[in-house]
Parts: C-alpha cells; structure tokens; sequence
C-alpha cells in the first residue's frame, strides 16, 4: 500500500509540506550474505525494504508487515542495526510531498514466504552484494551494510 490511510488524512490537512514520519527498514539476507534491495514505484530508485509505522504498531510488527508487503517474504526481526534521522532522512517525492523519516533498520531472518511483493509497491527485487549496492532512496551509511545488528549505530 503506497500511503497508509493515517498518512492519508494527515496529507489532507498539510497538503505536500513536511510530514516527520516514524520508519522501518530491514537487511535481509540470502545464503551467499547479500543484502535484498526493492525498487520502488513511487520513484524508481533503490530502497531497502521499508516503511512508515502505523499508529498503535510496534516497529518490530511494522517491520515484518513492510517486508511482507514489499517482498513476499515473511520474516523474524533479530535485532536492530541502527536508528536515523535528520535532515539527510529528508525526501521530495515525485508529486511534491515531502517526508522526513525517522528510521529503525532491523536485521531480519526469513521465515517463509517467497519473493514478489506487491505490485503497486515494487518495480524490483534484487539481492546485492553489500560492495555493490545501488544508489539508494536515503542515505544509510556504508556500516549499516555491513555490521551486525548486536553493534547497533546511531546517528548524532
């Protein structure tokens, strides 16, 4: 689902000025250690699968309700790489909108499932090496890719 119904009528009364949102990323792994990336439909770039959180939500239960969507994959939370923010956290949609996130990128471990997500969500899923990841939608940096989730980063 693009924009949740919260999200919705929030747009309705701010119009496209800045919204600070609360968001779930996930690094989902193959065998080989490489990292699933989602192109998006919205803009066509890269992303992690992600989202926004649903009021009432707990982050763990939006992560694996994101990735599900995005992916088809069912998945564990493990524990969380890092949390994000600021004004680099700061996107322009194509129809104007802007959103600032706040985001909590969780490791996750497949449970079930299998890749497709849906379409209205996704141009494209492709596992990447962690060296060989594609411009991404936000800037997570370069440790999120690679460090585990018991050495959690946060931004300052």
């Amino acid at each position: 689902m693009p924009i949740s119904p919260y999200l919705k009528k929030l747009r309705d009364h701010v119009g496209t000025d800045l919204l600070l949102t609360c968001a779930v990323a996930a690094i989902v792994r193959n065998d080989a250690g490489h990292i699933l990336f989602q192109r998006r439909t919205d803009d066509g770039l890269w992303s992690l699968p992600a989202g926004s959180l649903d009021p009432g939500e707990t982050p763990a239960a939006g992560i694996v309700r994101e990735v599900r969507e995005e992916t088809g994959l069912e998945v564990e939370p493990v524990g969380i790489i890092g949390v994000f923010g600021g004004e680099a956290f700061r996107h322009r949609y194509p129809h104007g909108d802007v959103t600032e996130y706040v985001a909590i990128v969780f490791e996750c471990r497949v449970v079930g499932g299998s890749l497709g997500g849906e379409a209205d969500e996704t141009l494209e899923l492709k596992y990447f090496p962690a060296a060989e990841r594609p411009t991404l939608h936000l800037p997570f940096p370069d440790e999120v890719f690679t460090r585990a989730a018991s050495t959690a980063l946060f931004n300052r």
